[in-house]
């Protein structure tokens, strides 16, 4: 099952300094060693809320990949050039798996609620 890298960057001056263009030249190279690519760059069109910055998408085959490919020694080295030039809240998320519906989803939740309460 896919897993996914979202990104929620925020560029001090709205411009790469020079680190983090840096960044962005070795970057694409640590992320397909494992499988990755990217689905996703760029300023979001917000609906709801406030998303103040950009948003980066990411496709891993699987959570495997994408923690080996954020830990791996290629990533950690230019780590730094991101975390020290940029404001980022960074997550990992496993995709959904065939057949996944959100009805079901919200059916295995009232299962679950319904099961503690005859226990209870």
């Amino acid at each position: 099952m896919s897993a996914y890298v979202i990104n929620h960057l925020r560029l001090p001056g709205g411009v790469p300094n020079e680190e983090g263009l840096a960044y962005l030249e070795q970057v694409e190279e640590t992320v397909r060693a494992y499988g990755g690519r990217w689905l996703a760059q760029g300023e979001p069109q917000v609906v709801e809320g406030a998303w103040p910055g950009l948003a980066v998408l990411l496709e891993f085959p699987g959570m495997a990949e994408a923690r080996s490919w954020y830990d791996s020694p290629a990533y950690r080295k230019i780590l730094p050039l991101r975390v020290n030039n940029a404001v980022s809240d960074l997550i990992f998320v496993d995709g959904v798996g065939p057949g996944f519906t959100v009805a079901g989803f919200a059916q295995q939740i009232r299962a679950s609620i319904a099961a503690d309460a005859a226990e209870g």
